[in-house]
């Protein structure tokens, strides 16, 4: 839950409702959106689940190819995992720093801009100031405050996005003192988010008006279908919670209920929220930033907008922490299989936590989102979860061929029918994003090759036992 909850339902479902250029919105149909993603998801998880507790050993999806699709399968998709966890962290940090300076903000503590966003952010919020007719979103806000405001050094301008480096360092610095405090933090923001986002139900519900949910869906099903697309963002993070099976006291239980129970719980709180908000505002109207937040400013309720902002924090935080936790296990395992340099499946002798890729990712991720710009590190991060999702569900049909026998603590029902309708889902979701991403994505897998050809293929345990 702690990895799933953020930036989607604090951010993505406004543009899902309401559409932005490029796609058709899916009105108060969003709703149906995070159904249909649910299910999507499911199927997945279903897969997830049967892995997880069959091979209970740290690493996620990589495992699970390296033991049923072979070695070059394995690396290319703990390459690809990079994108998902390690990338994607750098989004949240970045949309983290603009939510934490707003909630600064409306407690009356100033923070520069220009040590809340990146430079190409800010210069493209000029030209976009110029351009806008209305209200401009709290993005564009922030970015074109700091543009107006940097100080320069030997005339270059500076502007880093200094909050987003902080909030990376201090994960990191929890994540390698150890899984049991990295718990305890995870499940306090687990509880705040979720009161929260019970509070703006609660609250909002009191502001619904129906004529609001009429016409249900503006765009028929092609909106309500391309919002499940981009909703999917706010399912990302159900299977983090495999990449540390290896420290669970009874995988084959607890990561089934932590996989599958995540997206149950998930899926109610999000359909709750997205019913009062597009009943509390019309949906044409929710194509902002913040969305939740700004549904109560626009009614007055600015000390409600307010621990809307606090949610918003709460939420990207614990997000952070747990796909932060995700990718050093993904390294550690891919070390201890001679993929890596053994340099990369140390663990801290009193912490007993892969202490050496948890500060390597920490400082990778820091740097990144102090310079990147969010719109660019985003496009990447969706193709690569659902390529792994498709090769989880590929490796699950392929087990129940070559290893029928083995004890499953946990079995995915109805083989090959729910992986296959897992992947029909998510191949559909994939064809679905822009070339650009594409290129990009081939590229990444490219380099990927290269590396694993140039030390991986020679250095490999299984290589060199065979």
């Amino acid at each position: 839950v702690g990895a799933i909850i953020g930036t989607g339902i604090f951010a993505v479902i406004g543009t899902a409702a309401a559409g932005s250029s490029g796609h058709l919105g899916a009105g108060p149909g969003v709703t149906l959106s995070f159904i249909l993603t649910a299910v999507a998801c499911a199927f997945c998880a279903l897969c997830y689940a049967e892995f997880a507790a069959l091979v209970p050993i740290s690493g996620s999806a990589y495992t699970y190819s390296y033991a049923t699709l072979g070695e070059v399968v394995a690396w290319i998709i703990g390459w690809d995992l990079i994108i998902e966890y390690a990338v994607g962290n750098v989004a949240v940090a970045i949309g983290w720093a603009a939510y934490f300076h707003q909630l600064m903000e409306g407690l009356g503590l100033h923070i520069p801009a220009w040590l809340s966003v990146d430079y190409r952010s800010a210069h493209q919020a000029a030209d976009a100031v110029a351009a806008a007719g209305g209200q401009l979103s709290m993005d564009i806000a922030l970015a074109h405050e700091a543009w107006l405001q940097h100080p320069t050094v030997l005339g270059i301008p500076v502007i880093f996005n200094f909050l987003a480096v902080i909030i990376v360092a201090f994960v990191t610095w929890l994540l390698v003192r150890g899984i049991k405090e990295s718990a305890t933090a995870n499940n306090i923001m687990v509880a705040l988010k979720l009161v929260i986002l019970l509070f703006f139900i609660g609250v909002g519900a009191a502001y619904v008006k129906p004529e609001n949910w009429s016409p249900f869906m503006p765009n028929g099903f092609s909106g309500v279908w391309t919002g499940a697309s981009l909703i999917f963002f706010a399912f990302i993070g159900f299977d983090a919670i495999s990449t540390a099976a290896e420290e669970c006291k009874n995988p084959g239980r607890d990561m089934p209920i932590g996989i599958i129970g995540s997206l149950i719980v998930c899926t109610i709180i999000y359909i709750g929220t997205a019913a009062v908000l597009t009943g509390m505002q019309p949906w044409h109207q929710l194509g902002v930033a913040d969305p939740l937040a700004a549904a109560f400013a626009n009614l007055g309720l600015d000390w409600a907008a307010g621990i809307i902002s606090l949610g918003a924090v709460i939420s990207m935080t614990a997000v952070l922490l747990v796909f932060q936790m995700g990718q050093p296990r993904i390294f550690f395992s891919m070390s201890r299989d001679g993929l890596l340099p053994k340099y990369f499946s140390k663990v801290h002798k009193k912490y007993k936590t892969p202490h050496t890729t948890t500060i390597w990712t920490g400082v990778v991720v820091a740097t990144i989102s102090g310079v990147a710009n969010i719109n660019e590190i985003v496009e990447l991060t969706n193709i690569g979860t659902l390529f792994a999702f498709v090769l989880v569900c590929i490796g699950i049909i392929i087990l129940r061929k070559t290893d029928p026998d083995r004890h499953r603590v946990f079995r995915t029902p109805w083989v090959p029918v729910v992986p296959l309708l897992g992947i029909a889902m998510c191949v559909y979701l994939m064809l679905g994003l822009p070339t650009v991403t594409w290129v990009r994505f081939g590229v990444w897998l490219l380099v990927g090759l290269a590396l694993y050809f140039t030390y991986g293929f020679w250095k490999s345990h299984l290589r060199v036992k065979q």
